[in-house]
């Protein structure tokens, strides 16, 4: 018998877990001669703290052709001896790219794509949170405080940078088009934004955008964008992407969103530009420190509208999820590309 094994398990946060329905579909679609294992076992942590990983799993994946996990932990991949095809239920690849995995021959496939929406719906609440002031409306509520004039004077969001109160004619910087900067790029389009992206390989122009560059223009991107969205993925040449010198070239007055990694963001350098007003805000759904710490200084700007790396959250993931799956799954057994393989030299 073939074997296909699901460690796709959050006892902590129950909507990470595969519902019974999802491995109910994934068993129907295998072929007679597979057999399908999910198991639901946590990690275990030990006295100091380090979570390792259970001895049910590393045995269920002895014999293992296919895995599909959060990320695949290198002991995991080390015990699958037979293993042919590892997806990963997580969109970046890095923590799962170790030397033995990038030098194998087994497929990688991760699941690009199946929080684009969610995560393009997250930044554009947090563009539309900053034109309108909403940041001073929520202040002003838990005081009681009603600011009617204050939100009416020159100097308020609704008549200042970055947008002026309305996002049509607002220009938005993508950093990373793929599917999360493309569903965000359709959104902005859409609302009016002037939208403009870089990426390593830019290709052909989709109708969304003004522009789409590679790299050399993110210094251009930067200081003409009213909203910097970084959407890219987590690989050493993203690491640090945006240090000081690349905040400082970012248009006064602009907000910074980052749904993409908190290693892409010198978060010292950003605290800085908040708060000596080179720029109105930032919205941050990852950090170089999660959970972020208690006593960081992000916590206390009231230009920073943080969300605990929840943006990718939605009811809809699992039938996403499972319909790639099943596609991939029918694919494996006809020999077929997959979809969403991994690209182990670049590392997304």
């Amino acid at each position: 018998m073939r074997r296909f094994v699901i460690w796709m398990y959050a006892p902590e946060t129950p909507h990470w877990s595969m519902p019974e329905r999802s491995f109910e579909r994934i068993r129907d679609v295998l072929d007679p001669e597979w057999e399908i294992e999910s198991v639901r076992v946590a990690l275990e942590a030990t006295g100091d703290g380090v979570r390792v990983t259970p001895p049910e799993l590393l045995e269920a994946v002895a014999d293992a052709e296919v895995y599909c996990g959060w990320g695949i932990r290198r002991d995991v991949f080390l015990a699958a001896r037979k293993l042919r095809w590892f997806h990963s239920g997580a969109a970046g690849a890095r923590n799962s790219l170790f030397e033995e995995m990038r030098e194998s021959d087994v497929i990688f496939t991760n699941s690009a794509g199946m929080y684009a929406d969610s995560l393009a719906d997250h930044a554009m609440a947090g563009i539309l949170y900053f034109v309108r002031g909403l940041d001073l409306a929520v202040r002003a509520q838990r005081g009681r405080e009603w600011v009617q004039s204050a939100l009416n004077s020159p100097r308020s969001p609704l008549h200042a940078a970055p947008a002026a109160g309305e996002v049509a004619g607002a220009s938005l910087g993508i950093i990373g088009y793929g599917g999360i900067g493309s569903a965000l790029g359709r959104r902005a389009h859409a609302l009016g934004m002037r939208v403009q992206a870089v990426r390593r390989r830019p290709g052909r122009k989709p109708p969304e955008l003004d522009r789409l560059e590679g790299p050399d223009h993110l210094p251009e991107l930067l200081e003409t964008s009213d909203f910097v969205a970084l959407t890219a993925p987590e690989t050493p040449e993203t690491e640090g992407l945006l240090g000081a010198a690349e905040i400082a070239r970012m248009k006064p007055g602009a907000v910074l969103i980052n749904l993409a990694r908190g290693t892409l963001v010198d978060e010292a350098a950003l605290v800085t530009a908040l708060e000596t007003g080179k720029l109105r805000g930032a919205m941050l759904d990852v950090f170089e420190t999660e959970p972020l710490p208690a006593d960081h200084p992000l916590w206390t700007l009231e230009n920073v509208l943080i969300t605990p790396h929840v943006g990718g959250t939605s009811a809809h993931f699992w039938q996403r999820e499972t319909d790639l799956i099943v596609r991939n799954i029918a694919r494996y057994q006809r020999g077929d590309p997959l979809e969403n393989r991994v690209d182990k030299a670049h590392g997304y």
